[in-house]
Order: C-alpha cells, then sequence, then structure tokens
C-alpha cells in the first residue's frame, strides 16, 4: 500500500486558518512587546530598502532600467525575510492577519483598531531610527557616503519620485503593493520550512518593488533618507548630473522634497491604499473563501 503523500505546506483552508489564529496572538501580546516587534519590523525594511538604494544605485547606467528595477526588487526582499522569519510586528502584513480574525469575530474591531495605529506608529519611529543610524554612518559631516556619492544620490532620487507622484497614483499603487505583499505572506505562512518561506516571500516582493509600487513602511525610510542628506551638495550634483536641466533638479529636490509632502503626498494615501490592498484584497477574499460558514437554511414550516 502506498503511503499518503506528506505535503510541506499547509493547504489554502488551514492557511486561512493559521491567518485568524495569528491575528488572535497578535491582539493577545502586551503593548511593550508590540512597540518593540513594531521598531524592528520598521528597521528591518528600512535595511531592505538601503540594500535595494545601494546594489542598484548604478545599474541603469550599464544594464538599462528594467534590470535595475529587477534587482531593486530582488534585494529588498530580505527585510520582509527578516520580519516573517525572525519575528516582527508589520503595519502592512497586519492589515491581512487582523482583517481575517475580526471577520471571523475572533478579535475585536476595537482591537483591529488599536493593533494598526500602534503597529503603524513604530513601525515609523523604528525607520527614522535606522535612518539616522544610516545618517551618522556615511553622510554626518556632508560626506558624501558609498561610491562617491552615488548611493546617495539614488536616495535622493527615489524620495524625490515619490513625493512627485500624485495622490491617486500613490494610492493605487499601495493598493497593488500590499495585495502582492500580503501575498508573500501568506505564502510564507502555508511553508511548514524555512526555505518554502524564502521563496513564499521574495517573488510577490520582488514584484511590487520591480512594477514601482508603494508600501508605507517602506516610504517611512526611503522618504526621510533623502530628507536627511538633500542638503549635501556633493550628493545634489551626483543625483543631478544626469539631469536634462540640473539646476531645475535641484530646484524641485528642495521644494518638492519635504516632511509636509512625505504625508500629504505619500504616507496618508499609502497607508490607506495598503490597508485595502491587505486587508480587502486578501484578508476580506480568502476569508470569505476559506472560513465563512453558509447561512443556515430557513426552518421549513
Amino acid at each position: 500500500m502506498t503511503p499518503p503523500v506528506q505535503l510541506n505546506c499547509y493547504l489554502p483552508g488551514e492557511v486561512a486558518g493559521n491567518a485568524c489564529n495569528a491575528s488572535k496572538a497578535k491582539t493577545g501580546l502586551p503593548v511593550g512587546k508590540m512597540i518593540v516587534l513594531g521598531l524592528l519590523a520598521g528597521a528591518y525594511i528600512g535595511f531592505g530598502a538601503y540594500l535595494a538604494t545601494t546594489v542598484s544605485h548604478d545599474v541603469p547606467a550599464y544594464l538599462g532600467n528594467g534590470i535595475s528595477q529587477l534587482l531593486l526588487g530582488s534585494v529588498f526582499t530580505v527585510g520582509l525575510m527578516l520580519v516573517i522569519i525572525a519575528g516582527a510586528e508589520l503595519f502592512t502584513g497586519n492589515n491581512m492577519f487582523m482583517m481575517v480574525g475580526a471577520l471571523e469575530g475572533t478579535i475585536g474591531w476595537g482591537s483591529l483598531v488599536k493593533n494598526w495605529i500602534i503597529i503603524w506608529v513604530f513601525n515609523f519611529v523604528g525607520a527614522l531610527i535606522l535612518v539616522f543610524l544610516v545618517f551618522g554612518a556615511f553622510y554626518a559631516g556632508d560626506a558624501p557616503g558609498l561610491f562617491g556619492g552615488g548611493v546617495g544620490a539614488k536616495a535622493v532620487a527615489i524620495a524625490k519620485g515619490k513625493v512627485e507622484l500624485t495622490w491617486f497614483a500613490a494610492f493605487f499603487r499601495a493598493i497593488l503593493c500590499n495585495w502582492l505583499v500580503c501575498l508573500a505572506v501568506w505564502l510564507a505562512l502555508a511553508s511548514k520550512d524555512v526555505i518554502g518561506k524564502i521563496f513564499g516571500i521574495f517573488f510577490p516582493i520582488m514584484a511590487f518593488v520591480t512594477m514601482g509600487m508603494e508600501h508605507s513602511v517602506a516610504n517611512m525610510f526611503f522618504i526621510p533618507m533623502g530628507l536627511m542628506i538633500k542638503g549635501n551638495q556633493t550628493i545634489l550634483e551626483v543625483a543631478a548630473a544626469t539631469a536634462t536641466d540640473p539646476e531645475a533638479y535641484k530646484a524641485a529636490v528642495q521644494s518638492n522634497l519635504t516632511w509636509g509632502a512625505l504625508f500629504v503626498k505619500n504616507l496618508i494615501p499609502v497607508t490607506i491604499g495598503n490597508i485595502i490592498g491587505g486587508a480587502i484584497f486578501v484578508g476580506t477574499s480568502y476569508w470569505y473563501s476559506f472560513l465563512r460558514k453558509p447561512k443556515s437554511p430557513p426552518a421549513a414550516d
């Protein structure tokens, strides 16, 4: 008799149940632990963001923009790998987890809102801590940083591009982004081993970054990093060198890349879009498909 095949992953319905259980565990965390794990997640995503900036800074000149984006996306995946495998609390992933639990009734809607607010705030704080550490390590005293200012120039260009999106462009890119991010979390949850989790995370995250979508927690690092170094003249000159009008480019950096624009032009629409992408397109869809119980038929007369 042939023994039954042992799958090294959970079936989709089992993943939905695991997501529901995870949401309950997340709401049971003491606030202090939520804060620490939120700080770590913000920093971990920031590590992925700065690695991606470093690796891709000069690729367009040799291999073109498409390959540059592919490499940027490929190495950025390390951030979510750290979050999922090492353990941390990420706002965008929790959009999916908490919605599944709330719809199933294992957690309350108030717990969902509390979790989202605390984790968003401390993801931001964790990302800012990493920004200040990177600034101190590479750019203090107007130092140009790695590769003669090339990495800093890429950081400025990324930040500038993000705050120059229209509100609705940022919003729709954020929906698409967190649809893929939460699918990456879902695939990682399906795997029973670390290698499976790595592969489950890699492809959806690589895809969203390569396609230029908007992730609120990543932007909590990307944009403040650009803001911190936009006054560095060496970096600004390198950043403007390839522009059609270098002086106009430098003026646009100074006028458009501001702390106000970080929130109004990016974090507000991107946060709303991320919630919709994760909570509705993944959390609600899979709750309805695998966990929602059919209504009982009316009793016969």
